[in-house]
């Protein structure tokens, strides 16, 4: 005969009183003091309606995990936990390959449909370089498992590259997207040597040293990058055919060879065009990387370092190219941002922006790349339709990371690996 376990309502109030009491202290200093002029104004019912809803919110949930279908609930995601690595079952094509056509078509008729509103055409462009960003940054630590936060060093130096190529060489936007991923490689084996025996928050450390001296050389380098003041970048052309008013590079507007009127929208649709394309390729070369030997040994790294070496996998070499392939990503980005943005300089670079893209790899699903797209959409495009509440995106951006390592700590799209089998199987 089975024995019913009362509810222990006492550890409920505990655990409710403690979560009110650092609720209250997280929120005080962030919602209760406002700045009016040159006096701090304190307004403590803000502080006090969030630690209550939060106090009620623990009461409830310590309550529910204690009820028969609280403790089911929490066998399930325990056992979701559990696994790291879901193998597909190889049963026809899954949902995520049947977007792929409508994903495609309304990628590409998007900048025509946005065509008269260019500020949330320049939106979904800025969100398309996070995706590329997310791309290059889940190689190195979804795939490899190496903690890097200084990915936005190498997103400066493309956008740079860029920059100062077209001032002092002459150099457009197609010779410098080469030039940046291949200067970003090297810089990204660069970083790798040093970092070769350090793990955890000790290369993170590290890699976040690199970021501040790519930034503090980018700042102080005034006779060369501009430091502070930063510096112009121009836009792609097509064939000669420049997007601007008036030819600036030589060539020949693009609005006057096709007898149209002019509309500063068709550079940000070309840009769009561009980036997008590049994109695509770009996931396409993630996925088909991931299951080759290179992919496989990244992954092998990533769970055990000493496994992966007992097995003649040369660490050295599996490191590097890792930190190489997601600079390369950085690099590219660095260019569409320069060429969107127009204007450089080191501000644009900070450590907020590597912690953003680490956000969107860790959001996404470490070693997802569906997951890592939708994270970077989601991120950079939510804001920006929560932009009435400003005030309290920061706080909503902090509580939904929060929920997430909570409910889903494996991100939205946890890694599912192909399955193989036998020729003829």
């Amino acid at each position: 005969m089975t024995q019913t376990r009362g509810i222990d309502y006492g550890h409920a109030v505990r655990d409710a009183v403690l979560a009110g009491m650092v609720a209250l202290l997280v929120f005080g200093p962030i919602t209760g003091l406002q700045l009016s002029g040159y006096e701090v104004v304190a307004r403590m019912q803000w502080p006090l309606l969030f630690a209550g809803i939060v106090t009620l919110g623990r009461f409830c949930m310590a309550v529910w995990v204690q009820t028969e279908a609280g403790e089911r609930s929490l066998a399930r995601m325990r056992a979701k936990r559990s696994g790291g690595v879901t193998v597909a079952e190889g049963k026809g094509k899954n949902w995520q390959q049947k977007l792929v056509p409508f994903a495609l078509i309304g990628g590409l008729a998007l900048p025509f449909i946005l065509m008269d509103n260019r500020y949330w055409l320049t939106v979904v462009l800025l969100a398309l370089i996070y995706v590329l960003l997310g791309l290059g940054l889940n190689i190195v630590v979804g795939l490899a498992g190496l903690l890097d936060l200084g990915y936005a060093a190498f997103y400066a130096v493309g956008a740079y590259v860029l920059a100062m190529g077209a001032q002092y060489w002459d150099m457009g936007f197609w010779g410098a997207l080469v030039l940046a991923m291949v200067f970003g490689a090297l810089l990204g084996m660069l970083l790798g040597f040093p970092v070769l025996r350090m793990h955890g928050d000790y290369l993170a450390i590290v890699t976040l040293g690199f970021h501040e001296i790519i930034r503090l050389i980018l700042t102080n380098w005034v006779s060369f990058t501009g430091g502070p003041n930063g510096a112009s970048a121009p836009l792609p052309t097509l064939f000669g055919l420049e997007f601007s008013r008036r030819a600036k590079q030589g060539g020949q507007p693009f609005h006057e060879f096709f007898g149209i009127d002019y509309s500063a929208s068709y550079q940000y649709m070309f840009v769009y065009l561009i980036l997008f394309l590049f994109v695509v390729a770009a996931i396409v070369f993630c996925v088909r990387l991931r299951q080759m030997p290179m992919g496989r040994a990244w992954e092998a790294l990533r769970e055990d370092e000493i496994a992966c070496r007992s097995l003649g996998i040369n660490h050295v070499t599996v490191k590097l190219s890792a930190f190489m392939m997601g600079a390369m990503f950085a690099g590219a980005a660095g260019v569409f941002f320069a060429t969107y943005q127009g204007f450089v300089n080191p501000t644009s670079f900070t450590f907020i922006e590597s912690a953003m893209i680490l956000a969107i790899v860790v959001l996404g699903g470490l070693g997802s790349i569906t997951g890592v797209v939708i994270a970077a959409l989601v991120l950079i495009m939510l804001p920006e339709v929560l932009r009435d509440f400003a005030s309290y995106r920061v706080l909503a951006f902090g509580i939904v990371m929060v929920l997430m390592m909570i409910w889903r700590p494996r991100g939205l799209m946890h890694i599912v690996r192909p399955r193989f089998t036998e020729k003829g199987a």
